[in-house]
């Protein structure tokens, strides 16, 4: 089997005759945004237990406003799949109901499914509590968690009630093991459960998040939770600008001093793709049983930082990171290609999204992706497409090669 090295140069000499070699004049031309209603407009799917149930006295929320403008450009609208013109489609084998993929130094979109569809985050939502963390709490402050905090539903990093933990110990454990105790522990200092639902939910509308409503600090199933691929790829975009966000989810493993009679306790990062895929920068997974398997994980390669978020996938027939590897492939070899966006990483607040007049998303060259306009002239031309096929066949011939050499010689 080939390492993830040699997957991501197959993808991307894939990507690159795609352009080679499609003329313009036989491409399909793509349609333009469907007509009827996207599945999942306005909620999630149904729940599948009664996780979402209000509690006595309290009414079910309403959904969350549709904005009148697609919030990231025109294309954001689209349901299936959303790609650039001429480009391959992604690999078989996604799962998931809803994904993006995005440049996370220029803030396009490469490519998506289903992008504004609502969704349930499960712990994706934890990106969220953690920027709220990192904004308004100082990562030295220290925290004494309740017995509330240390005895919630788990997944749990095992802190103990009346031990003392720091801001910057507890951001390791909610983003790193994805623990429902360090998320309540952080949530009783910021002023509780609801007012730090308030605060999330507070900063996604600030951003433009129009699709996210946080029900929980942990991302466990509540009345009105709801997220989509885009806003949680503008969420993720967000946090990653943050350094001590960024510097945590990229951590291996991360040791927690022993307090109130518990020994050390080690975290180990529960994201896959972190040592094992070439350039992986971090991320966060999530899963409930109304949520599925969520997910976000980036990756820099050859001078682009890519990431995707996959919404309500399942781990059959291969794991949910192997789906993610093969996306961030397709993503990396699209950006090696210059293939155009299809939309961008809009942060705007929900009431300027509302009044704003309906414009075409723009490239990072400032260029419109609007269905009306003509198709842009490849600046390479034929023959520069033939001469970059040509240079990375070269690579891949050679890597094979070097790759069953030295499968022979240890077998010898």
């Amino acid at each position: 089997m080939h390492s993830a090295i040699s997957r991501s140069l197959m993808v991307l000499v894939s990507g690159v005759l795609a352009l080679a070699v499609t003329p313009v004049a036989t491409a399909a031309p793509k349609p333009p945004a469907q007509a009827q209603p996207c599945a999942n407009k306005t909620t999630p799917p149904a729940p599948i237990d009664t996780s979402e149930k209000p509690r006595p006295g309290e009414a079910v929320p309403e959904p969350l406003p549709v904005p009148p403008v697609p919030v990231g450009g025109d294309r954001m609208a689209e349901c299936g799949l959303v790609l650039p013109k001429r480009a391959l489609n992604p690999p078989d084998g996604s799962t998931a109901a809803a994904w993006v993929l995005q440049d996370l130094e220029t803030g396009d979109i490469i490519a998506a499914k289903d992008p504004h569809a609502r969704q349930r985050p499960a712990s994706l939502i934890k990106v969220l509590l953690g920027l709220v963390v990192v904004t308004e709490l100082p990562p030295g402050k220290v925290i004494t968690p309740t017995k509330e905090d240390a005895e919630q539903e788990c997944t749990c990093v095992g802190i103990a009630a009346g031990g003392q933990y720091t801001v910057d110990q507890l951001l390791h454990g909610l983003l790193m093991h994805s623990g429902n105790d360090a998320a309540h522990a952080l949530s009783t200092v910021l002023g509780g459960v609801d007012a730090t639902v308030a605060k999330m939910n507070s900063l996604a509308t600030k951003i433009g998040a129009t699709d996210t409503r946080a029900a929980t600090p942990s991302g466990l199933d509540g009345p009105g939770m709801s997220t989509s691929a885009y806003d949680m790829s503008l969420i993720f975009h967000h946090a990653m600008r943050q350094p001590e966000f960024a510097q945590v989810v990229k951590t291996k493993s991360f040791e927690i001093p022993p307090t109130a009679g518990k020994p050390v306790i080690t975290v180990y990062n529960d994201n896959k793709l972190l040592g094992t895929y070439p350039g992986f920068i971090g991320g966060k997974t999530g899963f409930t049983d109304d949520a599925r398997h969520t997910y976000v994980g980036g990756a820099l390669q050859n001078g682009h930082r890519v990431a995707v978020v996959m919404l309500r996938a399942e781990q059959r027939p291969t794991r949910v990171t192997e789906q993610a590897a093969k996306l961030l492939d397709y993503g990396i070899a699209l950006r090696e290609a210059k293939a155009e966006s299809v939309g961008r990483i809009d942060y705007k607040p929900a009431e300027s999204v509302n009044a704003e007049v309906a414009k075409p998303a723009q490239n990072a060259d400032g260029s419109s992706n609007s269905g009306a306009a003509a198709t842009a002239e490849d600046p390479f031309g034929t023959t520069g497409w033939i001469i970059t096929l040509a240079v990375f066949l070269i690579i891949v011939a050679s890597f094979v090669v070097g790759h069953q050499r030295k499968k022979a010689l240890e077998r010898g």
